[in-house]
């Protein structure tokens, strides 16, 4: 069996699947990304380059569109030069377009794609008009935009045989006539790294010693507070959060809190309002923070935050209704007793007061009184920390989601794709300009994080989103 993964960055998330298919069940797995060509864990990577992108003179609306369309070109001409491969399924991330070529090279290969966000204009229950709070007003461009941004999805859900999303939130977002076509099977928590030390960084309070976490060090009767997010973003509540915790060290002095992740801004718009400041930048400037209870400590190695996550009292989320963090699982999986946004992604995995906490995610004071009440006796709360470990291992780690990946797999297989025809290939595809082409502009939506290197689970980026 070869299986052959698309995706622009590596191991994004398909690299821990595709190790575990190489070395357990020795099947062939390439995988096309634009990260140096290689090979990690039995899994040939295959290096594709852009020759364009969208450029000023593109509609602001099609940006998106042209430079997914030049994704499609790079992948297309790296396997159009390497004849010998001969993939029995293809598996793709969808948003790029970064498999709608193939059908020319492998017309009778069944092709699924990962699909993790549909986006709509006027949702309550969605990205675009949640933070209604910030009193940001969003530019008629953007919803313009919106009504654009799903083009290569949507040619993507044509052309695959079936596909998937990590969460039943998302799969709603989904036009309804395309839902048959998509199952939902989360990414997969890698257990080897995410898991709960069988308590022994998180014990009793009677039996606590001086600890030392991401470089700072933490005395005995000190509680821990964890905040992780690739970019410190309005998404991802960031204000809220700094809010909340301020008013949690106001009412329980001996506490530090361990932001981690990096000041950039990952998803949305937040420059736009902010007047170039970083959403950091700007939240910090709202108020005094004490910074000595408020620790950023920037970016941590997976096996370093699991250690984090895993000796952490209490373990803060916030999202609005988009795409699920990594993060938050990863934190569940480590048995951390986790408070989140009581918002329609979060609540898919969160029951509150059985496996973790909910709180308003406009009601920073809610956030601390029930942090406050899990600070004064962590050890009350540990069975929603273990229940939260419990369920990802039956439910969303990496064992528990593969029997249904390659199901999913073998359903594919057994779809018909376009009959199998003599293929004929020109000497070049999407040739640039004879003169020079005017500065490409990234995509409109920012890249999912990259991750380069070995697909090893240890290796692998915690941040998605």
């Amino acid at each position: 069996m070869h299986v052959m993964y698309v995706h622009q960055n590596f191991p994004a998330q398909f690299g821990h699947i595709a190790a575990h298919l190489a070395r357990t069940l020795k099947w062939r797995c390439t995988f096309v990304s634009q990260a140096p060509a290689g090979n990690s864990d039995g899994i040939e990577r295959i290096q594709y380059t852009l020759a364009g992108g969208a450029t000023r003179s593109n509609h602001f609306c099609s940006r998106t569109f042209e430079n997914t369309v030049w994704h499609c070109d790079g992948v297309y001409r790296a396997l159009r030069n390497r004849p010998e491969i001969r993939p029995d399924l293809i598996v793709g991330h969808s948003g790029f377009g970064s498999t709608l070529f193939l059908r020319e090279l492998y017309p009778d290969v069944p092709v699924i794609n990962f699909f993790e966000y549909y986006y709509i204009p006027h949702d309550p229950d969605s990205d675009m008009d949640f933070r209604r709070d910030l009193g940001w007003e969003i530019p008629e461009i953007k919803y313009l935009r919106s009504r654009c941004r799903n083009a290569m999805i949507l040619l993507d859900l044509q052309n695959c045989q079936v596909g998937y999303t990590p969460t039943n939130f998302q799969r709603s977002k989904f036009p309804k006539e395309y839902q048959p076509k998509l199952r939902t099977i989360f990414d997969g928590v890698d257990r080897k790294v995410y898991h709960g030390h069988d308590e022994s960084l998180r014990p009793p309070l009677a039996h606590r010693q001086p600890r030392r976490l991401a470089g700072v060090d933490i005395p005995p009767n000190t509680r821990v507070v964890t905040y992780v997010s690739r970019g410190f973003e309005s998404m991802r509540g960031f204000d809220i959060f700094m809010r909340a915790a301020k008013l949690i060290y106001q009412q329980f002095p001996d506490v530090v809190f361990l932001v981690i992740g990096t000041d950039r801004i990952a998803y949305g718009g937040d420059e736009s309002y902010t007047g170039g400041k970083s959403f950091k930048d700007w939240v910090l400037a709202q108020d005094n923070y004490d910074l000595e209870k408020i620790r950023f400590v920037g970016r941590v190695n997976p096996l370093d935050l699991a250690r984090i996550l895993a000796s952490t009292d209490l373990h803060i989320y916030l999202t609005v209704p988009f795409v699920l963090s990594w993060s938050m699982m990863d934190a569940m999986s480590c048995g951390a007793v986790v408070l989140g946004s009581a918002t329609s992604p979060v609540k898919e995995m969160i029951r509150d007061g059985e496996n973790g906490l909910l709180a308003d995610f406009f009601k920073p004071e809610q956030f601390a009184e029930k942090a406050v009440q899990v600070l004064r006796n962590p050890d009350e709360f540990r069975p929603l920390g273990r229940a939260a470990e419990k369920m990802i291992v039956e439910q969303y780690s990496l064992e528990a989601v593969l029997p249904k990946m390659l199901a999913l797999y073998e359903e594919a297989r057994q779809m018909p794709a376009e009959p199998a025809r003599p293929i004929k290939v020109a000497a070049t595809v999407m040739p640039g300009p004879s003169r020079p082409r005017p500065a490409v502009i990234p995509p409109t939506r920012p890249l999912p994080p990259s991750a380069t290197g070995n697909a090893d689970a240890s290796k692998r980026s915690p941040f998605r989103g």
